[in-house]
């Protein structure tokens, strides 16, 4: 064991088991595609996902474009519909009601962030709770917490789906998620709940963070501050999901360049956990896979199809 606080890992000790978000997302969307040649087929439905973008932030063009190749790719309908920065509150919700009327559209996702004058929970709460493909309205949180049910928000159903894939039932396993987000971690800690681990949420006011997450065997990172989760802080064997996509510029031969790094050190805690997730390669790709299959939910829900009976 490293010394704590030392920050240093010892090299004999045996590297974590790669969580291959890509390989997993790849799978998720090939089986959405086979389900909805089998929605089309047999049923005569063609899911549709329509993606709303106000303004011209970089990051969310990049978001917005892969959705759309990838919602074409598994077979579905694509409607974007992109806005000015300037646009009013008012102007948006009348697109959104105009998207939730429209019956060939079975998903709505208005991309995050807004530009300030707009309210962004107003909106979301606009958006059909049935077309809800985000799973952030309050009609849709309320269902999760309730009875474990409802539309679930992308990002905590792929942490959620990896950590099945690679450890198998999750009952009675200790997990700690960092952060307390709508987001990722409120709908986190219920999708965790439903799976009868013992869940603990930390944040930026919980005392002896580091103590905390050396108890966890199971370690989300959803807080947004890059590296911050030391390596001798996870406790060995447990398996770490890192939800967290930051920018960092580091020194090159060629001078500074900007790398993507987590919220987890992860040169120090691959020496530690049973099983982590690369940033980039992990949590990201399982996202959009996860809307893909949220929308093809949506549209068998509204023509009240069985989406089991799509899985040959």
């Amino acid at each position: 064991m490293p010394e704590s606080g030392s920050g240093v890992i010892s090299d004999t000790l045996p590297r974590a088991r790669l969580i291959d978000g890509r390989a997993s997302a790849a799978r998720l969307r090939a089986e959405v595609a086979r389900q909805v040649a089998v929605l089309a087929g047999r049923h005569g439905v063609t899911p549709g996902l329509a993606v709303i973008l106000v303004g011209d932030d970089p990051a969310s063009e990049v978001y917005v474009r892969n959705k759309g190749r990838q919602t074409l790719e598994a077979g579905m309908r694509s409607f974007e519909t992109r806005l000015p920065a300037s646009t009013t509150q008012a102007e948006l919700l009348d697109h959104v009601a105009r998207l939730n009327a429209d019956s060939a559209v079975h998903g709505i996702l208005v991309q995050l962030p807004l530009p300030g004058q707009i309210d962004e929970l107003a909106v979301i709460d606009a958006i059909a709770p049935h077309k809800d493909v985000d799973g952030f309205s309050l009609v849709n949180t309320g269902l999760l917490a309730a009875r474990g049910a409802g539309m679930i928000p992308c990002t905590p159903l792929g942490c959620l789906l990896l950590l099945q894939e690679y450890l198998g039932k999750l009952s009675g396993q200790r997990a700690l998620i960092i952060g307390r987000s709508n987001i990722v971690g409120k709908p986190m800690l219920q999708l965790l709940l439903r799976e009868h681990c013992t869940v603990t949420v930390a944040h930026s006011r919980t005392r002896d963070l580091a103590g905390e997450c050396r108890r966890a065997d199971i370690l989300v990172a959803a807080i947004g501050k890059p590296q911050m989760i030391k390596g001798d802080w996870i406790r060995p064997g447990a398996t770490v999901i890192d939800v967290g996509i930051n920018r960092i510029t580091v020194s090159s031969p060629d001078g500074p360049r900007q790398r993507l790094v987590g919220d987890v050190d992860f040169d120090a805690a691959v020496r530690v956990a049973g099983a982590i997730t690369p940033v980039p390669g992990g949590v990201g790709p399982m996202t959009i896979a996860c809307l893909l299959r949220n929308t093809v939910t949506a549209a068998c829900a509204q023509y009240q199809i069985d989406a089991s009976s799509l899985i040959d």
